[in-house]
């Protein structure tokens, strides 16, 4: 039980991290227009925080007796049905981000990515 206290602290810390680098890159994308490559780098830092997200609340979840979460939906409804997140609808719509990067690649989908982190970012 030790070991899954500590591994989701470290997922959190690492979260943490990714999540700062993140934002970063948003305010970049709000104050100037940003390189294909910037993009890229957003989206690429995009699936990363997200991929860190619902492990982190699934290592948490695990931690509290949980063993239920199968994927990102899961680990979504859960925390917001825990009160861990208090609008799931963003959370959702990052689950349908994800899944557009990982699947397709097109310029039209990462602007459109990259601008729904940055009005995300403005809402929180």
């Amino acid at each position: 039980m030790m070991d899954q206290d500590v591994r989701w602290h470290q997922k959190l810390n690492s979260f943490s991290q990714a999540l700062s680098q993140l934002n970063s890159a948003v305010e970049l994308a709000q104050q100037r227009e940003l390189s294909r490559l910037e993009k890229q780098g957003v989206i690429q830092a995009f699936e990363f925080t997200h991929e860190l997200a619902w492990n982190l609340l699934r290592d948490y979840f695990k931690f509290q007796g949980n063993t239920s979460i199968m994927g990102s939906r899961d680990a979504t409804r859960e925390a917001f049905k825990a009160g861990l997140i208090s609008d799931g609808e963003p959370w959702m719509e990052m689950i349908h981000s994800r899944n557009q990067t990982s699947h397709t690649y097109n310029q039209s989908t990462a602007d459109d990515i990259v601008d729904k982190m940055s009005e995300i970012q403005k809402k929180s």
